[in-house]
């Protein structure tokens, strides 16, 4: 298994972990740490980072030219404004996902894992998926991609709970750290991330905000 595939299942490993602390689920329909979003529905969000790899890869090997991890990002997130459409269906989404309770959510999150690293072992290196908004992705720049929302989201629901965050594997912070930035490089180009690295009274644009 590839380098990314490896990091991916290391970050979901870290995401279980937090998941199954015994603070969800008595603080299961308290508010999280982000603003409109439950406990229970940001745990439902972390585990679609699972959920919609094992969907995408469901739907077959779409045609069309494929995007980088960060090109995906720079047309997928179009705001970070909680009440726009976008992030108002992402709360639905996870709150769906959690609406069994969570005993089933984490049954569920541990079927997906295990049927995900069987098939991660044997698709081929060149596999696509289409995803979000018709998006092309090759298999591992989606990874790339879930690597980020595991991560960060691990971290959202750690704080959400009064834990300590898990120190994230340094293979999976740097992957998701280069990444982010080029998000940045896309949306703003070099000078204002530039900007936003040594001289943030010029940061006009907040430019390493991405997600």
């Amino acid at each position: 298994m590839n380098p990314i595939r490896t990091t991916y299942l290391t970050a979901s490993a870290a995401a279980r972990e937090v998941l199954g602390h015994p603070e969800v689920a008595r603080r299961w329909d308290e508010p999280s740490t982000l603003q409109s979003f439950s406990i229970r529905g940001l745990a439902g969000h972390l585990v679609r980072a699972v959920g919609s790899t094992v969907a995408y890869l469901d739907r077959g090997d779409p045609d069309g030219a494929p995007i980088t991890a960060a090109a995906y990002y720079a047309q997928a997130v179009e705001t970070s404004d909680v009440d726009a459409a976008l992030n108002v269906s992402v709360r639905e989404r996870g709150e769906a996902e959690a609406k069994d309770g969570y005993q089933a959510l984490i049954a569920r999150y541990d079927e997906m894992s295990g049927d995900l690293q069987m098939r991660l072992e044997t698709e081929s290196s060149d596999r696509k998926v289409r995803v979000y908004k018709d998006l092309v992705l090759l298999l591992d720049e989606y990874l790339v991609t879930r690597i980020i929302e595991l991560l960060v989201h691990t971290d959202d629901l750690a704080v959400s709970i009064g834990i300590p965050t898990p120190q994230p594997h340094e293979a999976a912070a740097r992957l998701a750290i280069a990444n982010l930035v080029e998000v940045a490089l896309v949306r703003h180009g070099d000078t204002a991330v530039l900007r936003a690295l040594t001289r943030r009274e010029r940061d006009a644009v907040d430019a390493l905000r991405v997600i």
